[in-house]
């Protein structure tokens, strides 16, 4: 059965609806981008499952992007190799084809993991690279207490990471990522010390949890926060977070 919405997107996001602003505000982030590559080794071929707009797709290497979502495909930047239109459990190549494949914040909208970690297994010869979040951690910084709706809604997104080693056979290394306090990046936790930024509907809308909350608590969490931070309240209680050069919070990369 086709489970794909309307642009082609296999997961749970519609990219027709939020994915305007996708590649303004995902921008990869070079010191994250380096951890990929140094875990994909010396692959010289490398699928990228879920691949969006292009986000740490390395460009020393053959990437074969997979994007089921239309929205995404546009958004690619005329340097970077076309998508192939299709899923991550029907990955249309052949046994052991690649030397070595990725995935970055795509797991935990796919539909079927252990299918789709299958197929990467099967057509991929070394090294998976999964770049996620762990569900247990999302709890760490200061937008729980602002939003605990988002939380909860991508706390059951998020495979947990047992789950995801299970899948690739159960080995892996798993590594916990510190997020820059400059992270180009605008996931969640990317703005742990620049709370203004999720003040931006566009910020808000490239981390695909929040188009799963009801406008009214969105804008609960927006009053209160722009309350906060004018009177000061946000930076009596949490102000420690703008002194961080780097945060450990839920970002793991999951080699296996």
């Amino acid at each position: 059965m086709d489970r794909r919405g309307g642009d082609g997107s296999a997961g749970d996001a519609d990219y027709s609806r939020i994915g305007k602003d996708y590649s303004r505000y995902r921008r990869p982030d070079p010191r994250i981008a380096a951890r990929i590559v140094e875990a994909l080794g010396s692959a010289r071929s490398v699928l990228n499952v879920g691949a969006g707009a292009g986000s740490y797709e390395p460009t020393d290497r053959n990437v074969t992007p997979v994007e089921p979502s239309a929205s995404m495909r546009a958004q690619r930047l005329p340097h970077l190799p076309v998508a192939v239109d299709a899923t991550a459990d029907r990955l249309p190549f052949p046994d052991a084809h690649f030397d070595a494949s990725m995935t970055t914040f795509s797991v935990h909208q796919w539909p079927d993991l252990r299918a789709g970690l299958t197929e990467m297994r099967r057509v991929t010869q070394g090294p998976i690279v999964i770049l996620t979040c762990d569900p247990d951690a999302l709890d760490r910084f200061w937008l729980h207490d602002y939003a605990p709706e988002v939380t909860a809604v991508e706390g059951n997104r998020y495979p947990p990471v047992g789950e995801i080693i299970a899948a690739l056979g159960g080995a892996a290394d798993v590594l916990e990522v510190p997020i820059p306090l400059d992270c180009t990046d605008g996931f969640n936790e990317a703005y742990y010390g620049r709370p203004e930024r999720l003040l931006e509907e566009g910020a808000r809308l490239a981390c695909s949890g929040w188009s799963f909350i009801a406008l009214t608590i969105v804008q609960r969490f927006v009053d209160k926060l722009s309350g906060d931070l004018a009177d000061g309240t946000w930076d009596r209680l949490y102000g420690y977070f703008r002194a961080l050069s780097q945060f450990e919070g839920p970002l793991r990369l999951i080699v296996g």
